[in-house]
């Protein structure tokens, strides 16, 4: 008997150690894989009178400037350019204040990352851009819509980071530092907890996922490593852009959202649970010429409408996109 418990001990042991070389090995292989692929988009970092900027230029035509969400990168604008803007259009895929190549600068503000958006352009001696940002970019691009009017042609948000009466409570910052500045936990959280990271990024709970949505989720997730190279940038989102900018919808705000002029679309979803609908269209309501294109579901990350959002974007180019023609 004792020498059949050792063996039983042995077995199992011997089992956990082969699952911990393969779920290591498989670790490596993904991580190494993740910088390699940002690695390789073609990406550079250009210096600017308000400090070093990554972005990415791929294309022809007039420049649309493309501004990431949460636990992003010039990666993540490259993949929602490709997803929802046309060819006919010149992509300038930047990277914001602590993701990827783009330093968090001491005392970092929303109205600095709009003026170094500013600097960049000059940098890169484009003068106006139409703007396309997505959930807690919309901050920074509202903000240099405010302070540079000249420089934005149209302005369009994807389920635009909003504040209102629904109020959608941020976790203890503890909890991105524990689960996301270690590139492991959130690869393992990525592999074995993914209804949770699903969660994260906003698709609705029961939501019915088919081969292909499946397919856009796991690139999203996928998206977010290495996820200690971008989480510098989700806290300074969560703790200093965010209450930064909500700060703005007040009348006492030297940047009233009833300044802007600017032509703009927003684009939201009725399930999102983390672009509010009702935040949202209050949002909208507060901009003069804002324009409101609600989808029935898909959550934050529109899934199942890219055709119809595509389209939507297209038309509100062709109207506002200085000198563009098809």
């Amino acid at each position: 008997m004792a020498n059949f418990k050792i063996y039983i001990f042995v077995f199992l042991l011997g089992m956990v150690i082969v699952g911990i070389v393969t779920v290591a090995a498989r670790y490596s292989g993904e991580i190494r894989a993740a910088h390699k692929r940002v690695n390789n988009l073609g990406s550079r970092v250009i210096e600017t009178e308000r400090g070093p900027v990554e972005y990415a230029r791929f294309g022809d035509g007039y420049p649309v400037m493309v501004v990431h969400g949460a636990m992003g990168g010039f990666d993540q604008g490259l993949m929602l350019a490709d997803q929802f803007i046309g060819s006919d259009f010149q992509v300038i895929s930047v990277s914001r204040f602590g993701y990827l190549r783009s330093p968090l600068p001491a005392e970092a503000t929303i109205t600095k990352q709009a003026d170094t958006f500013a600097c960049l352009l000059d940098s890169l001696g484009i003068q106006r851009v139409a703007v396309f940002a997505v959930s807690g970019g919309a901050n920074s691009a509202i903000r240099f819509a405010a302070r540079h009017p000249e420089r934005v042609s149209a302005l369009i948000l994807i389920s635009p980071a909003a504040p209102g009466k629904v109020k959608v409570a941020s976790p203890p910052r503890a909890v991105f530092d524990i689960l996301l500045r270690n590139d492991f936990t959130c690869w393992a959280f990525n592999t074995f907890f993914k209804p949770i990271m699903q969660s994260m990024i906003g698709v609705p709970k029961g939501f019915v996922l088919t081969p292909e949505l499946d397919a856009e989720v796991k690139t999203t997730l996928a998206g977010m490593m290495p996820s200690s190279r971008r989480i510098d940038g989700m806290i300074f989102d969560m703790y200093t852009s965010s209450p930064e900018f909500y700060e703005s919808v007040s009348e006492t705000s030297p940047y009233p959202l009833g300044n802007i002029e600017t032509p703009v679309l927003m684009i939201n979803a009725m399930d999102d649970s983390l672009a509010v609908p009702e935040n949202v269209r209050s949002l909208a309501g507060q901009i003069p010429n804002a324009r409101l294109f609600v989808m029935p579901d898909g959550g934050h990350i529109l899934l199942g409408h890219t055709e119809e959002v595509k389209s939507e974007i297209s038309r509100f180019l062709r109207t506002n996109a200085d000198g563009f023609k098809k």
